[in-house]
């Protein structure tokens, strides 16, 4: 409810509004539990929500955003799953008038920042089950565990409104109200389509009946867009860090097999500069060890034994990036960390995909050795991964989208075949409808990852849609290519402003257009927090004061506008 003055925000279950209901004021922002009496001030407006994402705070002050739009995508142990459709934001202010001139025009930039990281795809929650973990992590949980509530025992990694929840956080009565959500994708496969829709629908294997869920968590830490964030930062965290999940529940029966992917762990970057192909820059001066051995000791911590499947040229300007990358790894020494170098466009050229298989069986005694997580119905864990793929390309997505499918192809065909569903003579691929729809669900995954990161859907989709790559796949990989030269040369500035702004890298401060000038004027340095930004604001300014070229003044004036890209434009 909206009155002059206040939010209030009624909870309501399947029996109707409950006893109490959140007050927020809209003037002091003081929140607090109030008696749900049913009366209500005169000309409040009503608005239908599912849930409070969090709290943003701009120049004008406070921004309420709510979940009013979701769709149900599916069960998982019979909680429901839920896709946010729509945000919406809602000013605590009901006019800007404090504001001066100046004031106006920059919070008026930031909450377009806002609402268009609003707007973003692939946000998922769930009120009663923790989507943030892993079977095999909650799995491993204590009883004491699972009885906290979803936001404290949520995995910051993959909680993409925690920054926006601060508010209600500060303050433990208002915990009923913190509905974490993820990034990424979640898809239930079925043997004719994968299903978006509000009903719950099963796969066929012969004649068993099984759902099958396949998951992709973003990590929040060192979030970006494709050329503007590359490599590591001094944390370990690397950029396009995404978990995926596949998972299989079978008659109470549960098991999943899990990969990771990640940019390079160097320090690395390619600065855009209208070029179509740029070349990596590995920076000189940069302790790579020590950042890399931080990002593993993460990695071994989280997920066990680590196989590094580097898919970059191995000729060319990628080389260079392998050659260290792999020399980083020799020199942290780990036990549990294998690198395993495959030039995929050497390998595959001229279509011939099939060359896979060398790939395939150079892992085969790891994918055998790392296994899978699978939890009978009667409780008893009869097998757990003890290792993950880490794969990578240059981007993380189209070589290592093709890889990663390939691999849980063969993991799901030896849980289906230990649950019984298929003999060991039997193939996952001679199960056609099933197939289709496998390979959809991993193609439709891909997708979603891509344009995340590039703004665009993936390319060789076609291969993993149906194992063969087409002259028809091939030129929508033209289009989607043509498509992400124009996005990340100049569109990506807007769309990382907006992430910073989401995920709290960058804090709007009340004072900017007064005591110190704000970073959405050009040619002004913002007062940032390096150690939370997903860039390196001094290289980026250095850069345009040393390199300010009609060339780049042009790629800024079509829009490549970036909190922190100062300098660039009329300098």
């Amino acid at each position: 409810y909206i009155a002059d003055d206040r939010f209030y925000v009624e909870p309501r279950d399947s029996k109707g509004p409950m006893a109490k209901m959140l007050e927020i004021d809209r003037i002091n922002d003081d929140m607090r539990l109030v008696e749900n009496t049913g009366e209500r001030p005169a000309n409040v407006t009503s608005k239908e929500i599912f849930g409070i994402f969090g709290i943003i705070h701009l120049i004008s002050g406070p921004y309420l955003v709510v979940i009013t739009g979701r769709s149900r995508i599916g069960d998982i142990n019979g909680d429901i799953i839920w896709k946010v459709t729509k945000l919406e934001v809602l000013s605590f202010r009901r006019t800007v008038y404090h504001l001066n001139e100046e004031q106006q025009n920059i919070n008026k930039h930031y909450l377009s920042l806002l609402e268009y990281a609003c707007s973003m795809e692939g946000l998922y929650f769930s009120y009663t089950y923790d989507i943030t973990h892993t079977l095999q992590r909650l799995q491993k949980t204590s009883p004491e565990f699972k009885s906290m509530a979803l936001y404290e025992r949520a995995d910051q990694r993959f909680v993409w409104n925690l920054h926006a929840l601060r508010d209600l956080m500060a303050q433990p009565d208002l915990q009923q109200y913190i509905l974490p959500a993820m990034c990424g994708c979640i898809l239930n496969i079925c043997p004719l389509i994968v299903i978006t829709v509000v009903f719950i629908k099963t796969c066929t294997i012969k004649r068993y009946s099984i759902d099958m869920i396949l998951i992709s968590r973003r990590n929040v830490f060192r979030v970006g867009t494709r050329y503007f964030t590359r490599g590591i930062d001094n944390d370990g965290n690397v950029a396009n860090n995404v978990e995926t999940e596949q998972a299989i529940i079978y008659n109470g029966n549960k098991s999943s097999f899990v990969q990771t992917r990640g940019s390079i762990p160097l320090f690395w970057k390619q600065k855009p500069n209208l070029k179509y192909k740029l070349k990596p820059e590995v920076s000189p001066d940069s302790d790579h060890v020590a950042a890399t051995r931080r990002h593993f000791d993460q990695q071994i911590l989280q997920y066990g034994h680590q196989t590094l499947i580097d898919l970059i040229n191995q000729t060319g300007s990628e080389q260079p990036l392998g050659i260290a990358y792999k020399g980083a790894v020799e020199q942290i020494n780990y036990k549990e960390v294998r690198y395993e170098a495959f030039d995929f466009h050497h390998e595959c050229k001229n279509m011939k995909y099939e060359k896979l298989s060398i790939l395939l069986d150079r892992l085969e005694s790891d994918r055998t050795r790392f296994g899978y997580f699978m939890i009978r119905n009667d409780g008893s864990v009869v097998s757990a991964q003890t290792g993950v793929f880490r794969t990578n390309c240059i981007d993380c997505l189209d070589r290592t989208n093709v890889v990663q499918s390939m691999l849980a192809h063969l993991s799901v065909q030896d849980q289906l075949q230990r649950l019984g569903l298929l003999s060991n003579e039997e193939k996952l691929s001679d199960q056609k409808e099933f197939q289709k729809a496998y390979m959809n669900a991993w193609a439709d995954n891909a997708n979603t990852v891509s344009i995340q990161y590039s703004g665009t859907g993936a390319l060789k989709t076609d291969f993993t849609r149906t194992g063969k790559r087409t002259l028809a796949g091939s030129f929508n990989d033209f289009v989607n290519s043509a498509t992400r030269y124009y996005k990340n040369n100049f569109t990506d500035g807007f769309r990382l402003d907006s992430l910073a702004l989401l995920l709290g890298s960058y804090n709007v401060n009340a004072r900017e257009g007064i005591d110190y000038p704000s970073p959405v004027k050009k040619g002004e340095r913002p007062a940032y927090d390096s150690t939370v930004l997903p860039f390196n604001v001094d290289d980026i300014i250095g850069y345009s004061r040393n390199k300010c070229t009609a060339t780049i003044w042009l790629r800024s004036f079509l829009g490549n506008w970036r909190l922190g890209y100062t300098g660039i434009g009329i300098s």
